[in-house]
């Protein structure tokens, strides 16, 4: 049957009378998210305006959130043109022994860095969202130190193969994976479950307690894509996780250091003394 042009219009006119309250819905639901997601962020702030970090304080936390995420972005890419898995970093190792090395310092002084910095986010989460703070920060922080060890099974393995070749310690390697597969139980080895979830804890902690806005949250849960292992070089994944927290962390370093007035003399003197204390250890200290 043919449909009358009058009823034709009837029915695509009443067609967008029932579209319209869906948009309508949808648009005011939107607009609900976005004014909690204001509110949220609005709380966090006003409870943190007048807590500056206690501890590492307000210049350490800025400054680990700032060059953290930096150093490791720094060692992911100077090691990204080399594949990623351990034969392939040692043969690289042999071939740009100064280039690696470089990478997987920064890499490591980079993880070292992200324990103060993951303290300071968890302290602001914390503030309003007590729970989420605590186990957010505790599980990543655990994951770091699985991080740091491994640093060192990284440096033993390239300091080896100086001694011993480049064959020998690939096949040193392959055995060392075998006896971390079977190896019933090790510290290390069961903290690296919190290296992966301890970042999406923290990142739906920084979200529902306002700290971080939702896309800053998200970034900040891409680092469980972060490659973990001995010997693991650079995969796409690790980019895309290093550039999410330097978009996570590096503009909240930023607004701390503009937080609060300049260093003392006084602190500016104790840096210098510090920073001169630790060159002349590290000369002369390994000749004792």
């Amino acid at each position: 049957m043919l449909m009358h042009p009058a009823d034709h219009a009837e029915t695509h006119r009443h067609g967008h009378v029932g579209q319209e309250p869906m948009n309508v819905d949808l648009g005011r639901r939107i607009a609900r998210w976005r004014q909690a997601d204001a509110d949220r962020r609005a709380a966090n702030a006003t409870a943190n305006r007048s807590r500056q970090p206690s501890f590492p304080g307000r210049w350490v936390s800025a400054i680990s959130l700032i060059c953290g995420p930096t150093l490791l972005m720094t060692g992911i890419l100077l090691r990204s043109q080399f594949h990623f898995f351990f034969p392939d970093q040692l043969a690289a190792y042999t071939r740009h022994p100064a280039l690696i090395t470089a990478a997987y310092t920064c890499f490591a002084c980079g993880i070292i860095l992200l324990c103060p910095a993951v303290m300071t986010l968890a302290q602001r989460i914390a503030a309003t969202s007590p729970l989420w703070g605590l186990w957010g920060g505790c599980l990543v922080i655990a994951g770091l130190f699985t991080r740091t060890f491994q640093f060192g099974t990284d440096h033993l393995a390239f300091q080896l193969t100086d001694s011993f070749g480049l064959q020998p310690m690939i096949n040193g390697i392959s055995h060392y994976y075998a006896a971390w597969r079977d190896m019933t139980w090790h510290p290390f080895r069961t903290l690296s479950g919190p290296a992966f979830l301890g970042w999406v804890v923290l990142a739906i902690g920084a979200y529902r307690s306002g700290a971080l806005g939702l896309g800053r949250s998200i970034a900040l849960g891409l680092m469980t894509a972060l490659a973990l292992g001995t010997l693991k070089g650079t995969e796409p994944q690790s980019i895309i996780a290093a550039g999410g927290l330097c978009v996570a962390f590096v503009p909240l370093g930023i607004a701390l250091l503009r937080s609060g007035p300049p260093p003392s003399r006084r602190a500016i003197l104790w840096l210098i003394v510090l920073i001169v204390w630790h060159i002349l250890g590290a000369a002369f200290g390994s000749r004792g």
